[in-house]
């Protein structure tokens, strides 16, 4: 996987430390869009989302953007899915689009224009200010909070998923599925030790197993309301069936085998500003084209069939 060092594009960087875990480096740009003003105040038409429709971080940004009908008032662009050694790329694939903000070729080229000496992973989500020209986040968790809630004057839903009662709960569920699941099916899949391995699919299915009880007691991750936190958790469960079983190696068991978390994805993604975020096309290639050590052959299977529109038994809980 590239990188940037102080401006240049490296092809080879390490992401393990030493024991065979993967390790995911912090994201570096943390700046906040307001309501109340300050230097990047919420504006219709001021800021643009660069993302990928495979990466389960942008994802995020995509949902929460379809949720508050921020459609109009926030751009987007789409990298090509299959991130080779020159990065994340702007080129034609059913689902991408051009740079539509700055015309580059390469997202890279968004970094050095925000940071000319950038050292650091070339990642999405991005929220670009295209008044300032520079990056103001590149942390998905900090972007969607930021969406849902300091562009209330221009969304044009009214839709709450962080009411401030419900804050401190939704944090601290964020918070606990990170590791083991959303980081978790990228720890078992990047482990380059058996060890590492073990560690991180035992972890990974024993929060699985966790949010499984839960969701027998309640409709959602904190009660009876979508939240930040679903959104959190919606991607890569939807993700996990078509790629991180057979890819990742994370194949104790299926979503599908999960009574409560398959009827809770599919209620989920029967939203209908859910549904049309989601592209598994785009997915399949990123995940099987993009990790050719995991994947030398580079082949995209065809299946699994997975019927995310079938019947869900939600209303039950």
């Amino acid at each position: 996987m590239g990188a940037l060092v102080e401006g240049e594009w490296k092809t080879a960087r390490d992401q393990e430390d030493g024991e065979g875990k993967f390790v995911r480096p912090s994201t570096t740009f943390r700046d906040w869009v307001t309501a109340e003003g300050g230097r990047f105040p919420a504006e219709a038409g001021r800021y643009h989302l660069y993302v990928s429709l495979a990466c389960p971080w942008a994802h995020r940004t995509l949902i929460m953007r379809q949720l508050k009908g921020l459609a109009e008032a926030i751009g987007v662009s789409v990298v090509h899915p299959e991130m080779a050694e020159e990065g994340w790329e702007f080129k034609p694939f059913p689902g991408s689009t051009a740079d539509q903000a700055n015309g580059v070729d390469y997202l890279r080229q968004i970094y050095l224009k925000a940071e000319p000496q950038f050292t650091g992973r070339v990642t999405v989500p991005i929220l670009w200010d295209k008044q300032t020209q520079t990056i103001v986040n590149n942390e998905s968790r900090e972007i969607i909070r930021m969406l849902d809630r300091a562009f209330g004057q221009i969304a044009q839903s009214d839709c709450d998923l962080c009411p401030a009662d419900l804050q401190p709960q939704i944090d601290a569920a964020i918070d606990v599925i990170y590791q083991p699941i959303n980081n978790g099916v990228y720890r078992a899949g990047f482990a380059t030790q058996q060890s590492a391995y073990d560690e991180a699919v035992t972890e990974l299915f024993e929060a699985l197993d966790h949010w499984e009880a839960v969701l027998g007691r309640q409709r959602y991750l904190c009660g009876d309301r979508l939240t930040e936190a679903d959104i959190c958790l919606f991607t890569t469960l939807f993700r996990f069936d078509a790629v991180y079983y057979v890819h990742f190696k994370c194949n104790l068991r299926r979503i599908v085998d999960y009574p409560n978390l398959w009827n809770y994805l599919k209620d989920l993604y029967q939203t209908d500003d859910i549904r049309r975020t989601c592209n598994l096309e785009q997915i399949k290639t990123h995940y099987y084209r993009s990790h050719p050590n995991v994947n030398p052959t580079r082949i995209v299977p065809k299946g699994p069939v997975i019927d995310f529109d079938a019947a869900h038994n939600r209303d039950r809980v």
